[in-house]
């Protein structure tokens, strides 16, 4: 009985405080100021990623970009490697067999 009474104003607090908070996030009064402080928390992001690449970059170290460059032409030459290897053993099997 206890427990009942308990989720029954559970149930209708949850109902109201519900409504409230949905009211007040379709409010513009809340999104146009969260809209203009995540633009400016991204433009701030974007500045400190190009300045922590340059600093990279004059160190002579290399930058993520470069890093990602690296790793895409590992990436060819392992695929060009493995179809050599697959053409050489085509190659080869012929041989084996005779």
């Amino acid at each position: 009985m206890i427990w009942e009474n308990w989720k029954k104003g559970f149930d209708a607090w949850e109902k109201t405080t519900a409504q409230y908070v949905d009211h007040w996030l379709r409010s513009p009064m809340l999104l146009q100021p969260l809209g203009t402080m995540f633009t400016q928390a991204f433009k701030a992001k974007a500045a400190a990623d190009k300045a922590t690449e340059m600093v990279w970059g004059l160190w002579g170290l290399p930058t993520k970009r470069d890093q990602e460059r690296t790793l895409h032409a590992l990436n060819q030459l392992q695929s060009r490697l493995l179809d050599l290897e697959e053409k050489l053993s085509d190659l080869n099997q012929p041989e084996r067999r005779a």
